[in-house]
């Protein structure tokens, strides 16, 4: 009776034996944790024990993996890789090419050295220090400071509505200054202002009111027709250091800013 039972048996764990495997449930991997220098801005407060020679900053910003910034002379970026508390900085970044003063250069030179020798960070509410293999501060930054309300800026080039950023006329200047809700300024000739709202990094502009007052000078009313048109443009801003840059949605800079020191 045994093996007959067995004999039917057969074709049928023969049958179940070509069915495919019941799917087992998947087990999701823990993503990875967010890296806490990512989307952070600082400004350097010492090289090594130095601080910054007057009228530099030096910048440096955390953004998809990558740091960009300023040396003090340059425009550079570079890839990063952040493990827990290791940081490394690639020697193959990219940079700018303009001369400085050779003080200024040599400064720019040591900041760089210490970026990419750095191997580790720590950050003290307020401060990143970038720290050597063997725990030695190389660099100590502080944390930039997002507010705008109250400052005032000079315009170092602004888009022209060609595809160009242009400089001011010399003779000319333009500027900005951010109130609670309003932006006021000078357009080269006429005095402006216009509705601003600011939501972290991003901005929007309303239409620029001005005086009607007509200026002499070769270019004058058209320079301040193209800037006060492209205000408006402005759809996110980016504040390193003494710098600020007013970029359209597409990325283009609708204006570049260089902060007046106040009292």
């Amino acid at each position: 009776m045994i093996t007959m039972h067995c004999q039917r048996l057969r074709p049928l764990l023969a049958l179940l034996a070509l069915l495919p495997a019941a799917p087992q449930p998947a087990v999701l991997a823990a993503p990875p944790s967010p890296s806490p220098l990512e989307g952070t801005a600082w400004v350097l407060e010492r090289l090594g024990q130095r601080q910054p020679q007057n009228g530099t900053s030096l910048t440096l910003r955390f953004e998809a993996g990558r740091v960009a910034g300023s040396d003090g002379c340059n425009r550079f970026g570079a890839p990063v890789t952040v493990r827990g508390k290791s940081l490394q900085v690639s020697a193959r970044g990219l940079s700018t090419k303009m001369a400085c003063p050779p003080a200024v250069m040599q400064q720019a030179e040591a900041f760089q050295t210490a970026l990419t020798s750095s191997r580790r960070f720590r950050l003290d509410g307020e401060r990143l220090r970038l720290l050597s293999a063997d725990g030695r501060p190389l660099l100590v930054l502080v944390a930039q400071t997002q507010r705008l309300v109250g400052s005032t800026w000079r315009v170092a080039g602004f888009n022209n509505g060609r595809q160009a950023l242009v400089s001011p006329i010399l003779g000319t200047t333009l500027s900005l200054r951010f109130t609670q809700g309003q932006l006021a300024g000078s357009s080269g000739c006429n005095r402006f202002t216009a509705p601003v709202r600011l939501e972290g990094t991003r901005l929007r502009i309303g239409t620029p009111v001005a005086t009607r007052k007509l200026c002499a000078g070769t270019g004058v009313m058209e320079q301040e027709r193209q800037f006060l048109a492209a205000l408006p443009t402005a759809a996110s801003l980016r504040l390193e250091g003494e710098s600020l840059e007013l970029r359209r949605a597409d990325g283009a800079i609708a204006l570049s800013l260089r902060r007046v020191p106040g009292p």
